[in-house]
């Protein structure tokens, strides 16, 4: 059940801080447990640092510390790349390295269960017939825990609609099957029609594994959902706490109402920021393409300025997946799966070659730090010269929305993509009107 939630306009550090003593002290009278011994906290990855997740697991750590608890933490990688000790100092700030475990996608999962090949196929309608294999890490289902917390940003996302709840354990701590398979049926159903649903059917899939093979572990949700103040700065203004789909719900329609900006007529140009300390590889970068895809115009162009982007994979067989196909059209990439054994052995990958695609309607424009025009071009991209994009697009004269250029060209600029979801009014009636037919 929802145990509570705050919102404000603007709620402040000190709120949330105090909210998490809450948590904990709600936790202790509805679990029945006088004290709590032995707990996990489960945070994002450092490509959502702009959360807060990182203070808040930190705040988290030091109230169960300061009660003689054995806290752990393990951050929801899923196949990203664990974390440097540097990273999670930035991060985590106080909370030791030798608490702090890195996710083993690979070796490191233990199997719970499957999603039944029937359920997959109800919950897309007859789009995707395969199981899927809930393989979890071996930390969490196999230890003891008094008390699981997920720590999260409920915000619009390509796979699940909204990012946050229970992702953190099937994408955040799944194994290689589970997240294979899962994205992949993502890749088959849709990306716009994924984007900015509160159930979509992995989503649906993963409520069915939460329900049948987690039913039993003691955790809860913190979740946060975050929205621009008057000075252009993402703030919290909802703090969502429970143990329920509710919880995850009344996050997700705070979401909808204040992370989409809708648009009456598509754009013909997006600029788009991915800051250099979160975003390293076009895997993460690619935000910037999924969140504005569905405002650019036929035609249009997205520019996307990556000055940390120093790769394209965030592991090495997904780096040479995208640097072999290069991104490519759902109808490609669903011809070439059927019979290339890399693309089988790694679908989370090749579902990744379909997200990062524009399905050949509009131009995408990287402005990398790290990658040559050579490479940027041989996967199907423009190339920007990083300097060049800073030079014209200074962050520090830019402001979110539109912009007139000096030489009057018109842009619509986004300093944090993965914070919302920009669309055309038109996609989002005509995305609904498909979700009521379905």
């Amino acid at each position: 059940m929802t145990w509570f939630q705050h919102e404000a306009r603007f709620i402040s550090r000190p709120e949330v801080e105090a909210l998490c003593e809450r948590l904990l002290d709600e936790a202790r009278e509805r679990l029945g447990i006088a004290e709590l011994r032995r707990v996990l906290l489960l945070p994002p990855d450092l490509t959502r640092a702009h959360s807060g997740a990182g203070w808040i697991t930190e705040r988290l750590y030091q109230l169960l510390d300061a009660a003689g608890a054995e806290v752990h933490v393990i951050p929801t990688l899923g196949q990203h790349v664990p974390h440097t000790p540097e990273e999670n100092r930035w991060m985590f700030g106080s909370i030791p390295q030798e608490r702090i475990h890195a996710h083993d996608w690979k070796n490191g999962v233990t199997n719970v269960g499957t999603v039944p090949a029937e359920v997959v196929r109800e919950a897309t309608g007859g789009v995707v017939d395969w199981e899927i294999p809930i393989d979890l890490n071996t930390m969490l289902v196999t230890e003891p825990w008094d008390l699981v917390i997920n720590v999260g940003h409920v915000v619009p996302h390509e796979v699940l609609g909204f990012a946050n709840h229970n992702k953190n354990y099937f994408i955040g701590l799944g194994g290689k099957r589970l997240l294979g398979a899962s994205h992949m049926a993502s890749a088959v159903y849709g990306i716009e029609n994924n984007l900015g649903n509160l159930l979509t059917p992995v989503r649906a899939c993963f409520n069915y594994a939460e329900e049948h093979f987690l039913a039993d572990l003691p955790d809860v949700y913190l979740q946060v959902v975050m929205d621009y103040d008057d000075s252009g700065h993402l703030a919290h203004t909802g703090v969502y706490v429970g143990d329920d789909l509710e919880t995850y719900y009344a996050a997700a329609r705070a979401s909808l109402a204040q992370n989409i900006t809708p648009f009456d007529e598509p754009v013909h140009k997006v600029v788009a920021v991915m800051q250099a300390d979160e975003f390293r590889a076009t895997w993460v970068a690619n935000k910037a393409v999924y969140r504005t895809r569905m405002a650019i115009a036929d035609g249009g162009e997205l520019v996307v300025i990556a000055p940390g982007v120093e790769r394209f994979g965030e592991q090495p067989e997904v780096d040479a997946l995208i640097r072999r196909y290069g991104y490519l059209s759902q109808a490609e990439v669903i011809d070439l799966y059927r019979t290339q054994a890399d693309m089988q052995d790694i679908p989370h990958g090749t579902a990744h070659l379909v997200h990062g695609s524009s399905e050949g309607r509009f131009t995408i424009t990287y402005a990398p730090g790290h990658l040559s025009r050579e490479e940027i071009e041989s996967v199907g991209y423009g190339y920007l010269d990083i300097d060049e994009a800073l030079a014209r697009y200074d962050p520090a004269v830019m402001t979110d929305g539109w912009n007139t250029m000096p030489d009057g060209e018109e842009v619509y600029y986004i300093s944090t993509p993965s914070a919302g979801l920009w669309a055309t009014r038109d996609k989002l009636e005509r995305r609904a009107r498909h979700e009521r037919q379905r």
